[in-house]
C-alpha cells in the first residue's frame, strides 16, 4: 500500500503548477478578508470578461468546508468552480481544492500564503496539480488578472 501512495504522490508532484507573488499595500488582515468574505470577494474576483452582476460566492470557511464561485462571461457562457478548504489559518494561509463544474475530475490545489512585509503584504498564490500544461497556462492568465484586481481593490 505504501508503494501505491508514493507513486500517487510522485504523479501529483510531476503535474504542472504555478506560483505568483504580489506585494499589496494593505495589511494581512485586509488581504485575508478579501479572500474569505464573500461580499468582498465578489467585488474583486473578476476579469474584463466577467459580467460583474453575475458573480456569486458561497463559503463555509473551515477545514473540510466547501466553497463555490459562479459567474457568466459577456458571451453568456456560465462558469462555476468549487472545492473544499484543506487549511484555514486566519490572516496567514488558505489551502483549498479547485475544480470547475464542467471538469470535476480535474481537481487541483490552491495555496494562498499571506505574510506581512513592512507596511505591505506579500501574497503568494501557488496552484498545483494541474491536469496538463494547457490548464496551467490558462490559470496563469486568469490568476494574473485576479491578482491585478485584488491589488486594485485593496489600494
Amino acid at each position: 500500500m505504501a508503494q501505491h501512495s508514493s507513486a500517487v504522490d510522485a504523479n501529483l508532484a510531476a503535474r504542472p503548477s504555478l506560483t505568483l507573488k504580489r506585494r499589496i499595500k494593505a495589511s494581512p488582515e485586509k488581504v485575508y478578508a478579501a479572500w474569505t468574505d464573500p461580499q468582498k470577494l465578489i467585488q474583486w474576483f473578476r476579469t474584463s470578461r466577467i459580467v460583474p452582476s453575475s458573480l456569486r460566492a458561497e463559503m463555509d470557511l473551515r477545514v473540510d468546508g466547501r466553497y463555490r464561485f459562479s459567474f457568466k462571461h459577456h458571451d453568456g457562457e456560465y462558469f462555476e468552480v468549487g472545492g473544499v478548504y484543506r487549511e484555514v489559518v486566519p490572516n496567514a494561509r488558505l489551502v483549498f481544492t479547485w475544480a470547475w463544474h464542467s471538469t470535476p475530475e480535474r481537481e487541483s490545489l490552491v495555496t494562498i500564503s499571506i505574510k506581512a512585509e513592512g507596511d505591505e503584504t506579500l501574497l503568494t498564490l501557488h496552484h498545483a496539480q494541474f491536469a496538463d500544461q494547457a490548464a496551467c497556462d490558462s490559470h496563469h492568465r486568469g490568476w494574473t488578472d485576479m491578482l491585478d484586481s485584488i491589488e486594485n481593490f485593496l489600494a
